[in-house]
């Protein structure tokens, strides 16, 4: 589907959140995909991530997740500096901000006149694990999670002690949860620490491994692989129209002679 774009901003507890919003150009309402970001907010890779959902058949919405720490439309480097600065971030920002932020958002999708309504979430590093988070949300149908980091270290949000994991028996969205075995920063042991905790909480989970580095998702630099990142996508996508169902199908335009080639 060709696709648009547009910014919204919302209120939160925490001061205003710019989002962009990625839906296909056809008229019609779809479900809704929350989609967060690396620690950098929303790079190039990140818009194209977001293009690239909303181009089947979904209304994804990324909100600056630490828009309270920085300027609207903040973009970090992927260097040392934007590295930095986005790690400071995400253990200064506090964690019921993160929920609060999510809760704007459900708010948002539900009644954004393009949205069937039906809610999703998606992210990658840091945003896996806000996709985690977002997943604890009743509105919240199926998750994406995408080498989610510090939930096996409870090391997010202010004083680096989050309880995402301890709070998993509070999800009741299905959870995809997709990992890279040579990820240092979500290690075997942290992976297992996961793994056990899921099924502890009789969470409904899919669990995926691929022989992949971290942030082999991200179209940049040396790390991506795109035959990977297809399937990862692919994932995703399946997941997404199985639980929240596909939504309208736009009408087929006939097209003019003179618009054939």
């Amino acid at each position: 589907m060709i696709t648009k774009s547009e910014v919204e901003d919302l209120e939160t507890p925490s001061g205003t959140m710019r989002c962009y919003v990625y839906r296909p150009l056809a008229a019609g309402r779809y479900p809704a995909v929350m989609f967060f970001s690396e620690i950098f907010q929303q790079t190039e890779p990140i818009q194209r991530a977001a293009t690239f959902l909303a181009g089947h058949g979904f209304l994804v919405v990324v909100p600056e997740i630490f828009h309270e720490l920085n300027p609207i439309g903040t973009v970090l480097g992927y260097d040392d500096e934007g590295k930095e600065k986005g790690n400071a971030d995400k253990i200064t920002k506090k964690l019921a901000h993160y929920d609060s932020d999510v809760e704007a958002l459900v708010t948002f999708m539900e009644k954004h006149p393009a949205s069937t309504g039906k809610i999703g979430s998606m992210g990658i590093c840091i945003g896996g694990h806000l996709s985690f988070r977002a997943a604890m949300h009743p509105r919240v149908l199926a998750a994406s999670c995408l080498y989610a980091t510090d939930i096996h270290s409870s090391s997010l949000g202010e004083g680096k002690n989050d309880d995402s994991l301890a709070r998993a028996g509070d999800i009741n969205a299905e959870l995809q949860m997709i990992w890279g075995r040579q990820d240092p920063h979500v290690p075997a042991e942290g992976r297992l620490a996961i793994y056990q905790r899921l099924t502890e909480a009789e969470c409904h989970f899919t669990w995926h491994e691929f022989n992949a580095p971290h942030a082999f998702l991200r179209d940049e630099g040396h790390r991506y692989d795109p035959e990977l990142s297809l399937i990862c996508y692919q994932l995703a996508i399946g997941l997404f129209n199985r639980k929240l169902s596909q939504g309208d199908i736009p009408d087929t335009t006939e097209v003019s002679p003179d618009q054939d080639c």
